[in-house]
């Protein structure tokens, strides 16, 4: 990987990640700022081009499944990789990957000084400068694929600046109404701003919005839809996945938990039957990719006693879900939840969509301005008379991880813990590594 020309060092400037970071938080007096002339102007001058293929990922629901499964076949395959996604769970670097591996603070570093230096006087909020930084070093590595998963939006979202050779739109779901829209086709409008015209784009909802339809007939894209040109059909041990001239048979499940993964899996096999004259790929890299792909905080279980899930469901329709794999997972006697989430969310649904499962209520603050406090959501459960499988009880803490071990403290070892809502909650308890699961009574 190349690093920046030493002239580009700018004299009284951040030396660390964290201080470049708290640097870009005070640029912009708005966190989010939907807007593409900023960021595709310092993007020209920062002369960013891509050789690799771009796949770009966008969604409510799924996208960072779908990009660590895209990542998993390609590197299986024997290519060569470079992954943007986001948010982090704990550290600002699992942004980026390139071949698999996290990239260092110290290799981030030459790009934040080159970024700055291009933007001059443009204020740029934190996502879009860090969104140029990240894309500056991935477009400099030796890749043979480069994954960007987009932000909340699509057509706005900074990065949308990127032509990508194939977009892929996972499912579409009420969230972000504040910037989105609120409603499926107003979102699907904004998500459908990554097409272009003359290029895949594979839609993995099985119902997308018409607005999302028509856009992609309005610019002449190459659509895929999910039960039209791709397909997949199983039974308990196996699943089989069909494209338009491809056929994978006789495959072992995704890695990655949860009925829903297979939509996901779905999609990212479109993607390399799409690009199959840059990138093919055999059904084997297909197979160990699917088997091999991690990704932490979305379904994750951890082992020990009690079981612990974590999931950084967020929105009704993602809570939905994790709901439904919940209760395919085996008998537990109590389940402890441990919930935290932005203000701006539908919290209210999202508290009815677990309460029937809910034991235990542990609330957290988060630490950002959005996020609800620990009072806030308890108040907002009282006020909606749930009733859970049996007596209900409500505590409130300060941080997520003083709410996991009030739950550890509570729970037996026959019991089970979900930590799930922001990515902030999740990435709360792992702040200093995976829990130690040791229950009280167990041997």
């Amino acid at each position: 990987m190349r690093s920046s020309d030493p002239a580009l060092t700018l004299p009284h400037l951040p030396t660390t990640l964290a201080d470049w970071l708290a640097r870009c938080e005070r640029l912009h007096p708005k966190e989010i700022d939907l807007t593409l002339e900023r960021v595709r102007g310092v993007a020209e001058r920062l002369g960013l081009v891509f050789d690799a293929p771009v796949v770009a990922v966008a969604g409510t629901n799924g996208k960072g499944s779908t990009c660590a499964m895209l990542e998993a076949i390609a590197l299986q395959a024997g290519y060569r990789v470079g992954l943007y996604s986001k948010p982090h769970l704990v550290h600002f670097e699992e942004r980026c990957r390139v071949n698999g591996q996290q990239v260092s603070a110290a290799e981030l570093l030459p790009h934040f000084e080159a970024v700055e230096r291009a933007r001059g006087d443009v204020n740029l909020t934190y996502f879009e400068f860090t969104t140029l930084v990240i894309a500056r070093l991935l477009s400099m590595a030796p890749l043979d694929l480069v994954i960007l998963e987009v932000g909340l939006g699509g057509r706005l979202d900074a990065v949308n600046v990127v032509d990508a050779d194939c977009a892929v739109i996972t499912s579409i779901d009420i969230d972000h109404t504040e910037y989105l829209g609120a409603t499926r086709e107003a979102i699907g409008f904004e998500k459908a701003g990554i097409m272009r015209a003359g290029k895949p784009v594979i839609v993995s909802d099985p119902v997308p919005p018409q607005s999302l339809v028509d856009h992609a007939q309005k610019i002449g894209a190459d659509l895929w839809r999910f039960g039209r040109d791709f397909n997949y059909s199983g039974d308990k041990l196996q699943w089989n996945w069909a494209g338009r001239t491809k056929r994978f048979n006789a495959m072992a499940y995704p890695a990655l938990r949860g009925a829903n993964q297979l939509l996901n899996a779905s999609g990212a096999l479109a993607v390399f039957e799409a690009l199959r004259e840059r990138l093919p790929i055999t059904a084997q890299a297909a197979r160990n990719g699917l088997a091999l792909v991690e990704l932490p905080g979305r379904f994750q279980i951890v082992a020990g006693q009690p079981t612990l899930v974590l999931d950084v469901a967020h929105n009704p329709h993602a809570v939905a879900t994790l709901v439904q794999n919940l209760d395919q997972m085996a008998y537990f006697p109590r389940t402890h939840v441990v919930f935290g989430v932005m203000r701006d969310k539908d919290i209210d649904a999202i508290l009815a969509r677990l309460a029937p499962i809910v034991d235990h209520w542990h609330f957290t603050d988060l630490p950002a301005p959005r996020g609800a406090s620990a009072q806030e959501l308890a108040q907002r459960h009282a006020a909606l008379h749930l009733k859970g499988p049996g007596p209900v009880t409500v505590a409130c803490h300060a941080d997520p991880r003083q709410a996991l071990d009030a739950a550890l403290s509570q729970a037996d070892p026959a019991d089970r813990i979900v930590v799930v809502g922001s990515f902030q909650t999740v990435g709360g308890v792992l702040k200093d590594g995976l829990p130690r699961l040791t229950g009280k009574h167990a041997v």
